[in-house]
């Protein structure tokens, strides 16, 4: 399966639904200090594979996984996948991207 993209206005319009999709923050902690987005759970890339298991009850739900511009983020859905995860969305440009269309208050890096 492939990689399915979402772009940041359209991630804006279903966190604000009913059943707005989970977060995935695959950046570093110091980064995530700067600017996150609510609700989302901070798993850097490199720690994805010893912390998979804290994503298992989001298997049959839809992911949104993002970092800084979106390449980050596409490494951590080609290791999920492999894992049988399916409902995964990348982030288009990333936190950046949101912070260029969706809030452009919020601090960029």
């Amino acid at each position: 399966m492939s990689e399915r993209a979402i772009f940041p206005l359209e991630l804006a319009v279903e966190l604000k639904s009913t059943n707005p999709p989970r977060l995935l923050d695959v950046r570093e902690p110091e980064e995530s200090e700067l600017v996150t987005l609510p609700g989302a759970k901070l798993i850097p890339l490199g720690q994805l594979p010893s912390r998979a298991s804290e994503l298992e009850e989001w298997r049959d739900e839809e992911v949104v996984i993002y970092c800084h511009h979106g390449m980050r983020s596409l490494h951590a859905i080609g290791y999920l996948q492999q894992l049988g995860f399916v409902r995964l969305r990348n982030l288009t440009g990333g936190i950046d991207g949101w912070a260029q269309t969706v809030e452009p208050q919020i601090r960029r890096y």
